[in-house]
């Protein structure tokens, strides 16, 4: 990076952005094609509305908004403005905003029209400005940034300052804030974009959420930093990304986009052209790989990452890409797997082919968890690794494999949830003694969450009861797909759930 670069991630980015401004970067659903002149200006106009709404450098700015080309500039402009970014699932309930908003404090809070009057009060509580963004990117926000200038200077940011902050459930049942540096951004997009051989005439399907590391930073940093065009979709249709690939080069998705595409006719012949299928979020099934390159002809590119390191590691571009792996660690990217059993504070390494805890370490680990020094010292080493709650081994060649997950992380349509936050929420409703959540297979999302409930002696709960305590309280993909009262939960001689027992007895509760 050039040393007039003031503003670490926005310039790097901007760097990749073609001499020629009027280059088509965002296609639209609208069939509107935004040029990279007009990206930035844009940016440059929200940037002005969020600094005149009072955000000064490292304030954060909250946005619980859809997906849209606003949603987008939001982004930009937030970075271009100094601000740390908190995107929020448009799923999380009034309750979980809540949560976040209290402990983050932003200096604004952007959401959709219609949720202004449920939860202004609580962005007022923590002294958040609250601007509106609907579904096709307008509101109060659009049009003040509408009548701003677009030619203020990108305010300077330095490569350790914070650029976002993702939340992510924490094991004790609430969220942590994973505070994300500009350069573990943008270190990280350089290398993605020499791995999986981004350029400028590349045209990518957008159809990932924006408000986690997936979509909002893989996805649209390897865009904009080689100057190339995205499909922006609002979500994902299996038909409309057959129509698009024709027209396109890669796509980046999460398992559950390929199985849908697995189910349409036509399939083959639309992705002739493509260069690149990526998948990550959730474990690709073996099956699903083989699929997927006995029908096109192309093999699935699976990589492996998370909200507190970006992307860690990746099947290669050129060379066989191993259905179940999930390659090699990324350049400037340290992986080892240690003995989850060593005593505290030792650490002892397996070797080849043991399974053990995944640890990282690179330019890419995010800073430590907001506000949670404590939390931070327990999952970062000293030696700057960080412990990634994952169980798995290195083979001969210093391939990867995931073989299963510490915490009991439950992994749906390519969303983290933590059982404990579930079982929170379900062990608070009248008539309920406890509760057990676990993760069993899911045809469509890969795991679908299941609830296990135990009922107060002479309480009658029944499993509509359990979904209309906790509709208000938890996000929709975090709700049981499956309520099962039962008398009382296996345990073992210690007292502990035996979770393995229930993911035994209710592995075919979703299978149809």
């Amino acid at each position: 990076m050039t040393s007039h670069q003031a503003n670490w991630l926005y310039d790097g980015l901007t760097e990749g952005f073609p001499g020629d401004r009027a280059t088509p970067c965002v296609h639209l659903p609208s069939g509107e094609t935004v040029s990279y002149g007009a990206l930035e200006a844009a940016a440059g106009r929200y940037s002005a509305s969020f600094i005149a709404s009072g955000v000064r450098p490292g304030d954060r700015v909250a946005v619980q908004v859809d997906k849209s080309l606003g949603a987008l500039l939001a982004y930009l402009g937030a970075v271009r403005a100094g601000a740390v970014l908190l995107p929020m699932n448009t799923g999380y309930a009034r309750g979980e905003v809540a949560y976040l908003l209290g402990d983050a404090e932003p200096a604004l809070f952007v959401c959709d029209p219609s949720r202004v009057d449920d939860l202004a009060g609580v962005a007022k509580d923590v002294g958040a400005h609250v601007l509106t963004m609907d579904s096709a990117g307008e509101g109060d926000l659009a049009a003040d940034a509408a009548s701003r200038s677009d030619d203020a200077a990108p305010v300077p940011r330095a490569a350790d300052d914070l650029a976002a902050i993702l939340y992510t459930s924490g094991t004790t049942g609430r969220p942590k804030g994973a505070m994300l540096t500009h350069d573990n951004l943008y270190s990280n997009t350089r290398t993605l974009v020499e791995a999986w051989h981004f350029t400028a005439d590349d045209v990518l399907i957008h159809a990932l959420p924006v408000f986690h590391t997936h979509g909002l930073f893989v996805a649209t940093h390897c865009v904009l930093l080689t100057g190339s065009a995205m499909h922006f979709l609002p979500k994902f249709d299996a038909q409309t990304v057959m129509d698009l690939m024709p027209i396109s080069t890669t796509m980046m998705g999460v398992p559950t986009f390929y199985t849908r595409l697995l189910a349409e006719d036509g399939l083959a012949e639309a992705a002739k052209g493509m260069r690149l299928f990526v998948s990550g979020s959730a474990p690709l099934l073996a099956e699903t790989h083989q699929a997927f390159e006995a029908r096109t002809g192309h093999a699935i590119l699976e990589r492996y990452g998370m909200t507190e390191t970006t992307m860690i590691t990746s099947n290669p571009y050129e060379g066989p890409r191993r259905p179940g792996t999930v390659g090699r660690p990324l350049e400037g990217v340290e992986v080892r797997i240690t003995d989850p059993d060593a005593k505290a504070g030792s650490i002892k390494l397996c070797a080849a082919n043991t399974v053990g805890m995944v640890e990282v370490r690179g330019p890419n680990v995010f800073k430590g968890y907001w506000r949670m020094p404590e939390k931070t010292a327990e999952e970062k080493r000293p030696d700057g690794y960080f412990i990634t709650g994952d169980l798995g081994m290195m083979d001969d060649d210093g391939v990867l494999h995931i073989v299963g997950r510490g915490k009991d992380l439950i992994i749906s349509g390519g969303f983290n949830i933590y059982p404990k936050e579930v079982e929170t929420v379900i062990d608070a409703l009248e008539g309920v003694e406890e509760s057990a959540v676990i993760g069993v297979p899911h045809p469509d999302f890969g795991e679908g969450v299941v609830a296990v409930v135990v009922p107060q002696p002479g309480a009658t709960v029944t499993g509509a009861a359990v979904m209309d305590g906790i509709k208000g309280e938890l996000a929709r993909f975090k709700q049981p797909k499956h309520i099962a009262i039962v008398a009382e939960l296996p345990r073992n001689t210690m007292g502990k759930v035996q979770k393995t027992v229930l993911r035994d007895t209710y592995s075919d509760v979703l299978a149809g």
